[in-house]
């Protein structure tokens, strides 16, 4: 039985670790050919063993998604070794530090909307010429439940978030007529590095999130990863400028 993804051509951005290395690895074994995005090499690395050592085919790039010229490298060097761009999960980001508002550092909020924002809207920029080429594709943007919510000290974090909610429904509209389909994701609190770093800095932090959760328990990575692959896929060809909360019910609060 073919994959949910068989023979497509899916860029993962943030696929070092936790969500994006998931997805990468979970649309590998749907039949995609992968092309794994990140800022460290090393972390690469070990995602590309993993999907090629499994059989599938994967093409790292080292790349900061807040810089243009690098993302415009990244799609030309994947159209070249693959010959066209059918899906891509912009799933790069950042949190920032934990700050109010008036106090947070002004270098802090840029490299966080850089990030975040800026990185999606560069790779949008960029993914959607070469969906076009080929006849069309599917995106789909890591928002997150803070997109929509606000948080204490994360200001940059849910301001950044918001933006890209505002960005997917704007490029939904402009290239959905173009077969492109475009759409976000909104997670809850998840089980990360990023989230397990927060968490052991201050560890009444994971009851009190436990406690916005009315499922019981923080998301898994895989159960993120599992609802972009459906996203993605000729399954969801219906679902254009939405945004789908995979939360444990953290925003029905």
């Amino acid at each position: 039985m073919a994959g949910l993804l068989a023979d497509k051509v899916v860029m993962v951005t943030g696929a070092g670790s936790g969500i994006g290395r998931a997805a990468a690895e979970l649309f590998a074994r749907e039949g995609a050919a992968i092309i794994a995005v990140a800022r460290t090499q090393a972390t690469l690395e070990a995602v590309e063993a993993a999907i090629t050592g499994a059989g599938g085919q994967c093409m790292a790039h080292q790349v900061d998604v807040a810089e243009g010229r690098q993302v415009k490298a990244l799609v030309e060097a994947a159209i070249t070794r693959f010959g066209r761009l059918d899906g891509a999960f912009n799933n790069a980001g950042i949190d920032g530090p934990l700050a109010p508002m008036a106090d947070y550092p002004e270098d802090a909020f840029d490299e966080v909307v850089a990030t975040n924002l800026k990185g999606v809207w560069n790779c949008m920029r960029f993914q959607i010429p070469a969906m076009l080429a080929s006849g069309g594709g599917s995106i789909v943007n890591n928002a997150s439940a803070l997109a929509e919510l606000g948080q204490f000290g994360m200001s940059a974090y849910c301001a950044s978030k918001a933006g890209v909610l505002g960005l997917t429904r704007a490029a939904a509209l402009d290239y959905g007529a173009r077969n492109i389909r475009i759409n976000a994701l909104s997670p809850g609190v998840v089980e990360t590095p990023m989230m397990q770093t927060q968490m052991e800095a201050y560890p009444p932090l994971r009851d009190m999130l436990l406690a916005r959760h009315p499922i019981g328990r923080l998301g898994l990575v895989d159960e993120i990863a599992e609802a972009a692959a459906w996203m993605l896929s000729d399954r969801a060809r219906f679902l254009l400028g939405a945004n789908i909360a995979v939360d444990g019910a953290y925003s029905a609060l």
